[in-house]
């Protein structure tokens, strides 16, 4: 159901409001420093930031969590977050968390021969997260974003982070009141507002993290320019949320974005390169920050894979 080959025009406040309102639901534990038997196991980022400091004592703590999740008692045991990190969404899931591609925490390394290195993790429900930190080697960039990951993972179980009726409600009067919709639109599932109801609904119980996935493609969606393609295409909103509700974002809605991006190119050169240094950018300073990453990455890969396909196409044609 993409297909969209024109160049994006600027955001529909109607097709926008999945998007608007999760980024004032960001995760509020970026690059943290936590101090535990006088010595701090995340050290502080080199970018020079302020970092709050996290009492391990407190039940959110990753080596609180950890010391519950692997059954360690002794204080002045050291946290492997890479290993805890694991741990604690196979808890989830034997609590009964729904997690439909299972309780996998996926590592991916950038390529590089010389340090610093970098590493992203991606969640079960589909966050990602990267090292923030300046790293010597491969295993220590894999720590950092597992650093970030857990204090998110810990943070995302407190009740706020929870999508409930009186979270949905809240949801949907900030978007009503930032797009001035009627009353009417909010229980009517052909309207952006209603098709954004209807689709926290069906999630409801699921936290913000386990959210993310859907989140990530209705955003793609939007950025690509396939929601508008879609309803030009006289698709009811409830139909394309209905619909991509239950289909994973995957390689093949990667190169079906991709071949997006390579007409787009074709017909207006100089977008593909411009697109890129964006989201890169983007990418790269939500890593830095240690902030939730998924959208921006997914946009540098997908815009990655359609400059690849065109050099490839290039070079059989001579």
């Amino acid at each position: 159901m993409t297909g969209a080959v024109s160049k994006p025009t600027g955001h529909s406040d109607q097709d926008s409001h999945v998007g608007n309102y999760y980024n004032t639901q960001q995760e509020v534990t970026t690059t943290t420093k936590t101090k535990r038997s006088g010595r701090s196991i995340n050290p502080t980022p080199t970018n020079g930031m302020d970092v709050p400091v996290v009492d391990s004592s407190r039940p959110w703590s990753p080596a609180h969590i950890y010391h519950e999740i692997a059954g360690y008692s002794r204080p002045n045991d050291k946290v492997n977050v890479v290993e805890a990190l694991q741990d604690f969404w196979q808890m989830k899931q034997a609590r009964g968390a729904s997690l439909k591609n299972g309780a996998l925490v996926i590592y991916e390394s950038v390529p590089s021969n010389t340090p610093p290195y970098v590493c992203y993790v991606t969640l079960p429900g589909g966050s990602c997260f990267g090292s923030f930190q300046n790293c010597p080697t491969k295993a220590e960039a894999r720590r950092s974003a597992a650093k970030i990951a857990l204090m998110n993972s810990v943070f995302n179980e407190h009740p706020s982070r929870k999508i409930t009726d009186e979270f949905i409600e809240k949801a949907i009067g900030d978007a009503r009141q930032s797009h001035q919709n009627d009353a009417e639109s909010i229980d009517n599932p052909t309207t952006g507002i209603g098709a954004f109801r209807f689709m926290l609904e069906a999630n409801k119980g699921k936290t913000m993290l386990e959210f993310q996935e859907l989140m990530t493609v209705f955003q793609l969606l939007h950025w690509n320019g396939s929601l508008k393609a879609m309803r030009e295409r006289q698709c009811s909103r409830q139909e394309v949320v209905e619909h991509y509700s239950q289909r994973p974002l995957d390689d093949d809605m990667r190169s079906q974005m991709a071949l997006d991006w390579i007409a787009r190119e074709q017909e207006s050169r100089g977008i593909l390169v411009q697109e890129l240094k964006m989201a890169e950018q983007e990418c790269e300073g939500a890593r830095i920050a240690g902030r939730e990453l998924r959208f921006p990455k997914e946009k540098k890969d997908i815009l990655m894979l359609a400059a690849s396909q065109m050099n490839n196409a290039t070079g059989d044609s001579n």
